[in-house]
């Protein structure tokens, strides 16, 4: 099925080489040009039909990194001769990201930012994610603030609304995080996750209710943690996959301090460990003056750590007011 897919992505690209110039000279839709791009479609997926079955005893991921591979090295060539081509330049950064070439991504979507007077949100959005792959998926300053200009060009531009609402709960901002995923649920954007954006929604506004109130969000709360997932852990496991946030003493982690359970499919979001979250009744979190912090993705569904688990830790002092920052990005060999 893969494969197929890549033909379809294969033929997109080879096509707009071809219609976008005709388009641009023409100035508008010929049918002889919608008459040229049914027979690109079809001629090629008969002739794949025909000659071009998929061998079952090769990896199908070495064949569409050679694919995507040969569309880059195309591309290119395109772009040594046309430099100016701010579409070519997109094409390459994307397909540079279908590869997980993430710094050469960005590289081509800088160029096409450079070259686009407009400031077209599209191009503000595609570097954007691309910062944000760079970095395990964290979101840097630089890709909230692209986000943020891309919002103000276009109010509606989907990847923005999305992203922009992640990045607006991340600085603490859960209304205007709230906000935006409505409106993608407004515009029936990405309905294969309107639940998880409904509950999400639910999240933020109750969190900011509570902090416009005055009040916090809990009396003891003794932890403030902004947990993510790398992109590995988002494409490699299911959503339904048990999330442990486990609290122990650095020097003596066993048992643990405090621990929530929760699923993949709410992250990335704002957790708060406290006191009410400890095992034992004698044994708090504001016992201590520092504490090592797991965020750990069970494959077994187990709060053991075993071969396949994927987590992310860190120690921090229980009596600051920051907001950490922790990405579950390490595989438990």
């Amino acid at each position: 099925m893969m494969i197929w897919l890549v033909l379809l992505v294969l033929c997109l690209l080879a096509l707009a080489f071809v219609v976008i110039p005709l388009y641009r000279n023409s100035g508008f839709f010929r049918p002889k040009l919608g008459l040229f791009i049914a027979l690109i479609f079809s001629s090629s997926f008969f002739l794949y039909a025909l000659i071009g079955q998929p061998i079952s005893n090769l990896d199908e991921n070495s064949i569409i990194n050679s694919d995507f591979t040969e569309v880059i090295d195309s591309i290119s060539e395109h772009l040594a001769d046309n430099p100016e081509d701010i579409e070519g330049w997109l094409m390459l950064g994307r397909s540079q990201q279908m590869l997980q070439k993430y710094d050469d991504a960005v590289s081509s979507f800088e160029r096409a930012l450079d070259l686009d007077d407009e400031r077209n949100s599209q191009v503000l959005v595609a570097l954007s994610i691309a910062l944000m792959e760079q970095k395990d998926g964290d979101i840097t300053e630089r890709s909230s603030r692209l986000l943020e200009e891309a919002l103000a060009i276009d109010p509606n531009n989907v990847d923005a609304l999305f992203y922009g609402g992640g990045a607006a709960a991340r600085r603490g901002d859960l209304l205007l995080a709230a906000d935006r995923w409505e409106i993608l649920l407004e515009t029936n954007s990405l309905n294969e996750i309107h639940e998880f954006l409904r509950k999400k929604i639910n999240e933020w506004r109750g969190l900011a209710m509570n902090v416009n109130a005055g009040s916090k969000i809990s009396s003891q709360t003794v932890i403030n943690l902004n947990i993510s997932l790398s992109n590995e852990v988002i494409s490699l496991l299911p959503i339904d996959t048990t999330v442990y946030i486990i609290a122990r003493d650095p020097s003596n982690p066993t048992p643990p301090v405090a621990v929530i359970r929760r699923q993949l499919i709410d992250f990335p979001s704002l957790v708060n460990l406290s006191d009410k979250d400890s095992m034992i009744p004698n044994r708090k979190l504001s016992d201590f003056s520092q504490i090592e912090v797991i965020a750990r993705a069970s494959i077994s569904g187990e709060p053991i750590a075993k071969p396949g688990d994927w987590s992310g830790s860190m120690v921090i002092k229980t009596n600051s007011d920051q907001t950490f920052d922790l990405i579950i990005n390490k595989i438990t060999p």
